[in-house]
């Protein structure tokens, strides 16, 4: 037993450092004097003003957030209509192509998404003139098909536990079946649309690959910027910019953690 014990300890500790070291070194060399990351000249904050007055860098850090902001969206929002249909329609001519198209982005690679998605903006550029040219409508409409399918997961997987007798009851009572679904469903699943609406917003921030190739001069997000500016090698820029990120993840994160551990001594309390 006390093998056992000692062994997952030891696994445990050893998972933590394989994943959060790399981090810690990247936080430490972001306040490194020298611009070699890989040599150590003093403790300084200076790369952190460079940071800000990067414009091309923050210019793309803003590009990134709105795209992934008005992504995260839509995905929520047809994944909404996509989540309903497959759980509430029953079965219907379509159904299972319906299912088919939207768990295809998540067994599809990356590369195949963004080549076809960037031959049907050629297409249709040819075919009605839209759009004349690639910027971020077209990665907006890129990563809202890919998200799609991550929010469609999580928002179906809730509402098929979701007792229909809450729904029944409220149309019972008079109501429409819109104004039971915006009443009653949707404050019940709403966590689960909470969820879907990170996990899309943090895949869209995070991609480069299918924005690479639906992007245009002007549109640069913030991990092609990274990626390319990598590519010429690390500057202490990006492992400022990296640095910031991971505070203000872990600040949420922590928010979160105490903001639901609250709420379960309230519960506690209440009982």
């Amino acid at each position: 037993m006390k093998t056992s014990i000692r062994f997952s300890a030891v696994m445990f500790w050893f998972g933590m450092a394989f994943l959060y070291l790399p981090m810690l070194s990247l936080i430490i060399y972001s306040f490194n004097e020298s611009r070699l990351v890989t040599v150590w000249a003093g403790w300084s904050t200076k790369w952190y003003g460079e940071l800000f007055r990067d414009e091309g860098l923050m210019s793309a850090v803003w590009r990134s957030l709105e795209v992934a902001f008005w992504s995260a969206n839509t995905a929520v929002l047809l994944g909404i209509m996509a989540s309903v249909a497959l759980t509430r329609f029953g079965k219907f001519r379509g159904r299972s192509m319906l299912h088919s198209l939207v768990a295809a982005p998540l067994v599809m690679p990356d590369v195949i998404i963004g080549l076809s998605l960037l031959l049907l903006f050629v297409s249709m550029t040819d075919v009605i003139g839209w759009p004349e040219q690639r910027g971020l409508m077209t990665i907006w409409v890129a990563h809202a098909t890919f998200c799609t399918a991550y929010a469609t997961v999580v928002i179906s997987s809730r509402l098929k536990e979701l007792d229909r007798s809450y729904l029944e009851a409220a149309m019972d009572l008079g109501a429409t079946p819109l104004k039971a679904f915006i009443q009653v469903t949707l404050p019940i699943i709403m966590p689960a649309l909470v969820s879907a609406w990170l996990l899309s917003f943090t895949l869209s921030l995070d991609d480069v690959v299918i924005a690479s190739f639906v992007s245009g001069p002007g549109s640069t997000t913030l991990p092609i910027e990274v990626f390319s500016s990598v590519r010429l090698g690390v500057s202490p820029k990006i492992n400022a910019l990296a640095t910031i990120i991971i505070l203000i993840v872990s600040l949420v994160t922590l928010a979160v953690w105490w903001l639901s551990r609250r709420k379960l001594q309230r519960e506690k309390l209440a009982k």
